[in-house]
């Protein structure tokens, strides 16, 4: 018996028990149209490959990695009919494990050559455009069949985002990633109601955050980082009810951090680094958000104190508060409630006093900075955390910090070089702290699929 797809099986039961006599057709081989549509589409991206007689014959029964196809039900009476229909095109070499047709310096893709696909709902393209420029295709020449739009690392993607977003109320995940595209993000996307990741990451788009955001209310991800943003952050923006990511980081962006925020009672990821925020203090609506499992605010002048907010917060794995202009203490708080933390950024600040002793007992902390303030006293670790932490324990550019001799570990360089031995005696020569390179990397995160935050998830869980 020749193979049917399995809701034809449903159907011949329903006209069983419903005493009808059905027909139901063979599967249909693609169209002529869309067929020839595939090949102009895979020769645009790479014409050194000859596709035709590669895959001569029905490409949904047998394509490019990148090609696929799905059967579609058409009912004429008591006749059921399949007909074969594109719906991904995934197009740009990944991996050995997701060999898509590979693309070459010079790709080009054409709007227009998109058109015929009347039941695609998604296109991936992944380092097609790395030569010669490429326009970033009008929305409304899009198929509106389309529920995922992704561009990744194409630097020679140019043009901006058109305001004019069409008929696509069924996209879900709209990527632009690592491109050329400048201009402003439309007020109009707002009006893709369907949204669940909106990342427009690395890109050179600039002016500001439009307020039409504030209708995503599916929304999950929202990355704009890694751009020319300006101005302040629409308060609006705190009514995305849904957030569980939201990165603004590496921006232009200027004012005081809205405490609309708080509204985002789902969000795990917060990342408003490097960015101008001024004399805001530490967002003490933090503590209203129990869900944060990283949050980033480095390299912008928050000023104040460090709050006491974190008993609601053990769930973090991930803070970054370095170069804000923190002074005063670091509080004990810090060290009793975030048992989880494994990264920790309090460097190129004014913190004073001796550090607290309950940052000896934060058992996961794989990257612990401190450089660079005005801390003194004991250091409170073990032999066994220094070792753990090894070169990502920074604590140089605090003369007054000493440490107990017996932290001295054999074969571990640790940046401890400018610290004394609490007895006042001077590190020895043949100490392994001696010369023990002092090397600033600050803390990177990125995003690696939809919900893959920083690098500090994966890291606590090794």
């Amino acid at each position: 018996m020749a193979f049917l797809p399995k809701l034809s099986v449903l159907v011949l039961n329903l006209c069983f028990w419903a005493n009808f006599i059905c027909v139901v057709s063979q599967p249909s081989a693609l169209n002529l149209v869309e067929q020839e549509a595939v090949y102009n589409v895979l020769e645009s991206i790479n014409s050194d490959v000859p596709w035709r007689s590669l895959f001569p014959d029905d490409l949904c029964s047998s394509s490019a990695h990148g090609v696929l196809c799905d059967y579609f039900v058409l009912q004429d009476n008591f006749t059921t009919t399949y007909t074969a229909h594109v719906t991904e095109l995934s197009l740009g070499y990944v991996s050995d494990y997701a060999p898509n047709p590979p693309c070459t310096p010079n790709s080009t893709l054409n709007a227009s050559l998109l058109a015929p696909f009347s039941y695609l709902t998604k296109i991936f393209i992944y380092k097609c455009f790395t030569e010669n420029e490429v326009p970033f295709p009008e929305f409304e020449s899009l198929p509106s069949s389309l529920e995922e739009l992704v561009f990744m690392e194409n630097p020679a993607l140019v043009g901006s985002l058109s305001e004019k977003v069409g008929n696509l109320t069924s996209l879900r995940r709209l990527v632009l990633s690592g491109s050329a595209v400048s201009g402003e993000i439309p007020d109009e996307l707002g009006g893709l109601f369907n949204l669940e990741q909106l990342t427009l990451s690395r890109n050179r788009i600039g002016g500001e955050i439009p307020v039409g955001l504030k209708t995503l209310k599916k929304l999950k991800v929202l990355d704009l980082s890694q751009n020319e943003l300006e101005e302040s952050v629409p308060e609006p923006l705190g009514n995305l009810a849904q957030l569980l990511k939201l990165d603004l980081s590496y921006n232009r962006l200027s004012g005081k951090i809205p405490e609309s925020l708080k509204g985002l009672k789902s969000l795990e990821f917060l990342d408003l680094s490097y960015n101008r925020f001024s004399n805001s203090g530490v967002p003490l609506f933090l503590a209203e958000m129990p869900n944060l499992r990283e949050v980033y605010m480095s390299g912008n002048f928050l000023g104040g104190q460090i709050p006491e907010i974190w008993e609601n917060l053990g769930g973090v794995v991930g803070l970054g508060l370095s170069r804000t202009g923190l002074i005063g203490n670091i509080p004990a708080s810090m060290g009793v409630y975030l048992k989880n933390i494994c990264y920790l950024g309090l460097d190129n600040n004014k913190l004073e006093g001796t550090l607290p002793e309950e940052f000896g007992a934060l058992e996961y902390v794989n990257e612990l900075h401190l450089e660079n303030n005005n801390l003194s006293g004991r250091l409170p670790f073990s032999s066994k955390f220094v070792s753990k932490v090894g070169e990502k324990l920074k604590l140089e550019g605090n003369p007054q910090l000493c440490a107990d001799e017996g932290l001295r570990i054999p074969n571990v360089s640790v940046s401890l070089r400018p610290l004394k031995m609490c007895n006042n005696a001077t590190v020895p020569k043949s100490s392994p702290f001696s010369g023990a390179s002092l090397v600033l990397l600050p803390a990177s995160h990125f995003v690696t699929a939809m919900f893959a935050y920083g690098v500090c998830k994966t890291a606590c869980q090794n």
